[in-house]
């Protein structure tokens, strides 16, 4: 019997890594945004089909298909680097409470490190495999979003503004991509009905959460609003 008992301790911490991560797996995935990602891959994608400038015979499906990749990886680092840098917030509000960092279910320095690896190897991915624009454009949506949309939550109302710089960015991305270049009056006529939408986005979920923000100390609304009273 004590025997047996000790292999059962040697190899019960042995296994409980490798079930650990199976259950892991989806507050990994949860930390990278699936649902703003999959918006984010049509509008790369619309902004590539768009701007390829050749006819569709000799469309370049596998730079596309790259483009896709390398963006999606990008902006899931994004995502999770957002939940990293929020942390503290997202666990006061309800809708936000039960991401995997704010429900303690995963340690901040491995999603801060997951999304690291994920936003690096997205941009170095799509340098190698598609150009050194569409690479420069996602790194720049990536440190925008999270370093002057992110905190600007917390100043200003006008962070919104702010948001939809890199917000509209991925179809700026998928032009980039299939062109080279996005100096086009149609690939900024696109790039601009992205960056318009968003606001209506924006001021809908905020004020249906207005509560939640303003516990978490979000200046999303306008003054007087934040709390549910109109400015008079």
């Amino acid at each position: 019997m004590a025997g047996l008992s000790t292999s059962v301790l040697d190899i019960g911490p042995s296994v409980r890594p490798a079930s650990s991560v199976r259950s892991a797996i989806p507050d990994f995935l949860a930390l990278t945004k699936p649902e703003v990602n999959f918006l984010i891959v049509i509008a790369t994608f619309t902004g590539f089909y768009l701007g390829y400038p050749g006819d569709l015979v000799n469309f370049p499906v596998a730079r596309m298909l790259s483009a896709l990749f390398g963006t999606l990886l990008v902006a899931s680092g994004t995502g999770t680097l957002n939940q990293y840098l929020e942390r503290r917030f997202d666990a006061q509000m309800r809708r936000t409470s039960r991401r995997p960092i704010a429900a303690g279910r995963l340690r901040p320095r491995v999603a801060a490190w997951f999304g690291i690896s994920l936003s690096i190897v997205g941009s170095v991915y799509l340098l190698a495999t598609v150009n050194a624009l569409s690479s420069a454009l996602a790194v720049f949506t990536a440190t925008s979003y999270l370093f002057i949309y992110t905190p600007l939550k917390r100043k200003t109302p006008l962070c919104t503004l702010a948001g939809a710089v890199p917000g509209a960015m991925p179809s700026l991305i998928g032009w980039a991509a299939a062109s080279g270049s996005f100096v086009s009056a149609k690939a900024w006529m696109l790039y601009i009905v992205l960056f318009l939408w968003q606001f209506p986005h924006f001021m809908a979920i905020a004020w249906m959460y207005r509560e939640d923000y303003a516990r978490a100390g979000y200046l999303v609304l306008p003054p007087g609003e934040q709390s549910g009273r109109f400015m008079s």
